[in-house]
């Protein structure tokens, strides 16, 4: 079972501004609840440390992740692989008339093991209100 979601929001701040937090991998993984730990390898690639609290896994997960595509201040795409689970992102930015930014976030999700997609398909929503937070906090600091 793959799990998708999808949310947008508008902030008031220009693409250029969002993007300062969307293209920081730090920032893109520091509010992820199962992302313990991380590590930059440089400005497209990182290994997030991932602990998920499911029965058949008893350790922390390394996902593998990579920027596949980057068109700075409008588009983001990664993709994050292990032997547990494949994630793929993508953040959208789009100028509104009001000087403000649609951010359209999406997230793909498939598992490979049991319990996985179930935990994903239950906190995946959740996980991006986080995301979508720490940018509105990363915003505030901005202003």
């Amino acid at each position: 079972m793959t799990v998708r979601v999808e949310r947008t929001m508008t902030v008031a701040a220009s693409p250029e501004t969002v993007w300062e937090f969307i293209g920081d991998p730090d920032q893109r993984a520091r509010p992820i609840s199962v992302v313990k730990d991380w590590d930059i390898h440089d400005a497209d690639r990182a290994t997030w440390h991932v602990r998920l609290p499911i029965p058949v896994i008893d350790r922390t997960i390394a996902i593998e992740t990579e920027d596949v595509e980057r068109r700075e201040p409008e588009y983001v795409r990664f993709v994050g692989r292990s032997k547990v689970v494949r994630v793929q992102g993508e953040q959208e930015l789009e100028p509104t008339d009001d000087g403000g930014t649609k951010v359209t976030n999406r997230f793909v999700v498939d598992g490979k093991l049991p319990g996985v997609e179930r935990f994903f398909k239950r906190n995946l929503d959740a996980e991006l209100q986080n995301l979508e937070a720490a940018l509105t906090e990363y915003l505030e600091t901005k202003a």
